[in-house]
This record gives C-alpha cells, structure tokens and sequence, in this order.
C-alpha cells in the first residue's frame, strides 16, 4: 500500500452550537512537518471564538486545505497527513482512543484526547497584551488611540498583529497592515490603529468597494460591510427571535440606594472578594427566577410544550469587539455572591478577549442585560432565542424621588423585563419584576428570601 493510499483526511470538526463555518487564522503547521497526536494544527476564527483545533492523527502533513483568511465550512477536508517514511510512526500515536474510534476523535484544545506527554510544535512567540479594564466601553476604544501614520521607515519586519479581528477589520476595509504604526506593547497594531487609519484619504478610498459587487449602486463613500461571522450570528438569531417569539416588555423606575449601600457595606467586609452591582442583581435574579421558574423556560415548538430547566445558566450580555456576546454561567444558582462575582468578572473579561470556548457561549436560560454602561435608562430588548425572558437595567441616576411623604435626592434606575408570551401571562411576569425590584429597593427582603 503507498503512503498516498494510506493518508488520513482530518475534516474541519463542529466548532460548537449552531457553527457551520470557521476562518482559518494561522496555520501552525507546514507541509513536511511531522505531528502528533492532538497536536495543534490550525488556529481557526468562528463567530463565537477562537480557538486551536487539535488533529487526531499522527505523521507528516501532507496538505493543507485553505490559507490564512480562508472560511473553510464545517466537515471539509482542513489537513491530510501520511504516515512517517517506512510506515514508521511515532510509538504511542498510531491509534485512537477509545473515545476515538467511538466518534470522529474532532475535539477541542482543553477537550483533547488526553496524550498528556505528545510533544507539540513550537509556537511563535506572542507578545503579552496587558487587558483592558472590564467596564470599559470598547466603542470607545478608538479615542484612546494616537492617530496611525501612514509609513514607517524604521520598521522592517512584517506588521505585528495579534489578534484575528484586527486582521479581519483591515482585510474588509482594504487597510494594508503594513502602513500602520501599531500603538500597543511591542509595536502591536490594535482595532484602535486601524479605525485610525481608515480616516486617512487613501484608506477610505481603498475601503469603497466595486459598484458590480452586489445589486444597488454604491454611492460616493460608501463603506459595505460584510455581514459575516459574528455580525452574521447576531443577525440570523434577533431575526429569528423577532419571528418566532410573541415577546412583551414590562418596566418599573426603582430606587437603588439600598442596593448600592449594601454593596458598599459588603466590600468594606470583604475587601479581599469584592461584588459587583451585576452581581447582587444576578442573584436577586436567581431569588426571582425560584419563585417564578416558568420564566427560566424555553418552547419547544415541535414537540408542542414548555420545557422549564431545572438550573439556571445565566447568560450576560456584553459587548466586545467582535459584537455582542452572551456569555453563559451554568447552574449559577449554587453559586454563592461572592463566586458569582469572581464568575461574572472572568467571564466578561474572557469573552472581551475571546478566549472563551464555543460551550461556554450557548445553552442559557435567562439572560441579564446591562445597558446602562452605556449611559441609556430604558429599552425594548430581544429575547436571546430560544430562552424566554431577559431583565434588563438601566443606569444609575441622580433623581428626586419621595420617601416617606418628603422630597429627596435618590440613585434611580429602570428595570425592564421582555419575556415570551407563550410561557406566562402577565401576572407571572409582573410578579417576577416587582420582586426583583423589591430586593433592588429593600435588599433586606432577598435575604429573606435565601
């Protein structure tokens, strides 16, 4: 049998829920190369994360199926590998596991198959990117920047860019990486860079597309922006929430200077495990979400039924640069306040850098939403398909409000909450709402409650 014969396809795996696409964004290794078992191969772009893909075979890379920036789909052939010269391979990484031979052996870097000891490949250094602060808007990201010059005559070496959205942005607006002076550690180009760049003229003409390139004539400076990736996900799945789901918004303006004492009395208690307002609101969530569980449900409307989950695996809206992601933390009601702090703080910073995995990223019940870091007091929101409901808060303000007969200066916000229609009728809802704004106003009352 020749080595071609006994070549093995490694088809790109299910990246997650709903994934039918990934962006190859660096190989990490070459033709000729010798790997291993659950080596990492390929770093690849979905619209959820990125994420190392590890191959589940062992020789010498054959070929490699797609370039960098390449959207190769799901189930396509990604890497082929041949056996060693001789048929020798390296000992210990001829077969599968168990799990393997079981399936398509297609995991994860984190979900691998266990060769704890296989030796990978070097990979290029990275410089260290210090992290942005959690509650920063990254709209504003931009501001921050120093404006980009156009050349360099000092740099030599290729640009230096880390992330695949940088990539991504400069590749969509025709920026050429190698014009732009990165601001970050090391020389590293950022988003911030190149939206820089793209106020240059020769930039924005670059970014004006072809007028054949789809069906309405461009206009002098119009910019089209492909509806891709993550862009893409957010759209077909608002879009299906808007057609499937019967939803109604009920709010509630609520006096929050309770709930910001009680914050500031538990932080001077333990300054060592700070919470968190999203905190202390995701647990009057949880406390809500046990006396009302029918708004912790989804509709299953093929089998004709409401399903009501037994945990609640929290979703938190948050913004990032690759768009707005719902991050999930599953079964947070065993979760203490002070672990759902520490979570709730992890969680957004990893789905900020993208480094969360594609699980961690679907399955939620409920979601939390808070708007009000981005200084609006109200909203209409879309239900997170298929869950059923979505609170949401508004930002904290100054306004007058009356205690006890008399006028006084409170810290108000707004509650809202969008539920679905099939699964409860507005007492239910209603009754779940003024909870959460009981506890908001008396936090006494959650304890109780616990």
């Amino acid at each position: 049998m020749t080595i071609v014969e006994r070549t093995q396809v490694f088809l790109l795996p299910d990246l997650g829920e709903g994934l039918s696409e990934a962006e190859i964004v660096e190989w990490r290794v070459a033709v000729g190369d010798v790997v291993t078992v659950d080596q990492s191969v390929v770093e690849v772009e979905t619209a959820k994360a990125v994420v190392d893909v590890p191959c589940p075979y062992a020789g010498r890379v054959v070929t490699l199926h797609g370039a960098a920036g390449e959207v190769r789909p799901v189930g396509q052939p990604l890497i082929t590998i041949a056996p060693l010269d001789g048929g020798d391979e390296p000992a210990g990484h001829t077969t599968y596991r168990e799990e393997e031979r079981a399936g398509s052996g297609n995991v994860l870097i984190g979900y691998g198959t266990g060769h704890g000891t296989a030796t990978r490949r070097r990979r290029r250094p990275r410089l260290a990117v210090a992290p942005e602060p959690a509650d920063a808007d990254p709209a504003g990201a931009a501001a921050e920047a120093a404006p980009a010059a156009s050349v360099d005559p000092a740099r030599s070496s290729a640009a230096l860019v880390i992330s695949p959205i940088v990539r991504r942005l400069a590749r969509e607006h025709g920026v050429d990486l190698d014009t732009v002076r990165g601001t970050g550690p090391g020389g590293v180009i950022r988003r911030a860079d190149v939206e820089a760049a793209l106020t240059a003229p020769a930039a924005r003409l670059a970014a004006v597309p072809d007028p054949q390139v789809g069906s309405a004539p461009v206009g002098d400076g119009d910019v089209i922006v492909p509806l891709t990736g993550v862009r893409k996900v957010i759209a077909d799945k608002l879009s299906r929430s808007r057609r499937e789901i019967p939803e109604v918004t009920i709010w509630v303006d609520v006096d929050a200077t309770g709930l910001l004492e009680t914050r500031a009395a538990i932080n001077a208690a333990t300054p060592d495990a700070p919470v968190s307002i999203l905190a202390l609101l995701a647990r009057i969530c949880l406390s809500g979400l046990r006396r009302f569980p029918q708004l912790n449900s989804r509709v299953d409307t093929e089998a004709q039924r409401i399903v009501q989950s037994a945990g609640v695996h929290l979703g938190i809206a948050a913004q990032t640069d690759r768009g707005l992601l719902v991050p999930v933390l599953r079964d947070a009601q065993r979760l203490t306040t002070a672990e759902l702090a520490a979570e709730l703080a992890a969680t957004t910073a990893a789905a900020r850098a993208g480094s969360l995995p594609p699980a961690r990223l679907t399955g939620g019940t409920f979601t939390l939403n808070n708007y009000g870091v981005f200084g609006v007091d109200g909203s209409t929101p879309i239900i997170n398909h298929p869950e059923a409901a979505l609170l949401g808060v508004g930002r904290i303000v100054d306004k007058p409000w009356v205690v006890d007969g008399q006028l006084a200066v409170r810290k108000v916000t707004q509650l809202s909450l969008t539920f679905d229609h099939r699964v409860c009728d507005g007492g239910v809802a209603g009754g779940f709402l003024r909870h959460v704004a009981d506890c908001v106003e008396r936090p006494a009352l959650l304890i109780a409650a616990v």
